[in-house]
């Protein structure tokens, strides 16, 4: 096997700039929260593939659903013949996902085209063009995901024009000096300025920030938007891609504050790291789309399915939503302990074990370091430990450490990253 420094060299000869790579060493191989190099090293992994590895990296039952099903057949497309797996987790999402009416579920590929197709179903369903969107926000990489993204750069500068009728308004993020208060006044101004609202098909957003800073929606928002769209015939869309399958305590964010989405996109940990998103929503109004309107080649895989059902039988028999409140709690503490020791730490926030922390050159002014989260983050790789940054200004570091991490390998990541911010910060 090539050694790091070749394949790098490799991978700038093959891949184009625009694919970021963090860092400059390549996996070969991983169980549960470890990844090893091609040379051997050893880290700790907090990234967690971006937040798709909910249950560590080649859990045993998903690996062994995965080669039964590879047994049995890898593609034949559901539109075309229709296989169990597909309608089996359609079944079991259905069940899961919020709310006493009836559900029903479409799966996909990517969370980008969950992003894409809960917004077709919503302006199909309404007869409305119009779609609010969030600051902050990270929606996926398509066009109109992109035009939800409430983040311009790297995502989106270079790339319009992006689909209209999309209107962005501040995310109540309380550190920013956010609040409901202002964010419920902004929609209005908007239903005054440049929408009305009988011309909104959907209001989407995250129930946490996952690229934009895990800023974390107040309840209270989350449940006035509810009535809001409910007062206005409006659509709500809950992004729980990154939130989904326990990473706060919940199988769903929304839960934490008691609000029934009309539409979920989920992706990232369904799957257990295979490609794979689904839209899950109220049956009256996914049925409204004719025939043809939804589905994918590749959509629904039977791998990525048959996967996914494992996921969540491992979810159910392994208590992964109390391992998640342990772990947060856990990381919590020593976040907050990591507060009170550095200064540049402004504040420590999150939702279960969807935790982290923003980095600021001044606590008074709350100017964000984010070279400062960068040298962190290449500091804590030099110890051993791959871990994130995110925000709108990159001066966020997540913690998206595998739920099923044992304590003392996530004690000895908390260590790690104590100890790369000590070194970038003096």
């Amino acid at each position: 096997m090539d050694t790091n420094a070749r394949l790098w060299t490799r991978l700038q000869a093959a891949v184009p700039r625009g694919v970021s790579v963090l860092l400059p060493v390549f996996a070969a191989s991983a169980e549960n929260a470890e990844i090893r190099d091609v040379e051997g090293h050893r880290y700790i992994d907090f990234a967690g593939g971006i937040g798709v590895l909910n249950i560590g990296h080649r859990h045993p039952r998903v690996l062994a659903a995965v080669q039964q099903q590879l047994q049995a057949i890898t593609h034949a497309c559901f539109q075309v013949m229709p296989y169990e797996p597909y309608v089996q987790l359609a079944e079991r999402l259905n069940e899961l996902a919020p709310g006493t009416a009836p559900k029903k579920t479409i799966f996909l590929t990517t969370g980008a085209e969950a992003i894409e197709n809960a917004i077709k179903i919503a302006r199909y369903a309404t007869g409305r063009p119009g779609v609010i969107a969030f600051g902050g926000a990270f929606h996926g990489r398509t066009m109109m995901a992109l035009a939800v993204t409430g983040k311009m750069n790297p995502y989106k500068t270079g790339f319009g024009p992006f689909p209209g009728d999309v209107y962005h308004v501040p995310f109540p993020g309380e550190y920013r000096g956010g609040s409901t208060a202002a964010t419920m006044g902004a929609i209005e101004e908007l239903f005054h300025s440049s929408i009305a609202p009988d011309r909104v098909a959907a209001v989407i957003l995250e129930p946490v920030q996952g690229e934009g800073g895990f800023n974390v929606a107040p309840f209270d928002f989350l449940r006035e938007i509810r009535t809001l769209c409910d007062r206005h015939g409006i659509l709500m869309i809950a992004d729980e891609i990154q939130t989904g399958f326990g990473r706060t305590g919940r199988m769903f964010a929304v839960e934490h504050a008691g609000v029934v989405p009309d539409l979920i996109t989920t992706a990232k940990s369904l799957a257990g790291g295979f490609p794979l998103s689904a839209v899950t929503g109220r049956a009256d109004l996914m049925d409204t789309v004719p025939p043809g309107g939804l589905g994918g080649t590749y959509a629904g895989n039977p791998v990525a399915c048959a996967a996914a059902l494992a996921v969540l039988d491992v979810m159910r028999d392994e208590d992964i939503l109390g391992r998640a409140e342990k772990l947060g709690a856990r990381v919590r503490e020593r976040l907050v302990a990591m507060h009170q020791r550095f200064g540049c730490i402004g504040e420590v926030r999150g939702l279960g074990a969807m935790l982290a922390i923003e980095l600021v050159r001044d606590r008074a002014t709350r100017e964000p370091a984010p070279d400062l989260a960068r040298k962190t983050v290449l500091k804590a790789a030099e110890l051993g430990l791959v871990i994130l940054s995110c925000g709108l200004h990159a001066n966020v570091i997540r913690v998206l450490v595998p739920l099923t991490a044992p304590l003392e390998l996530t004690d000895e990541g908390m260590s790690i990253l104590e100890l790369a911010l000590e070194s970038a910060s003096a």
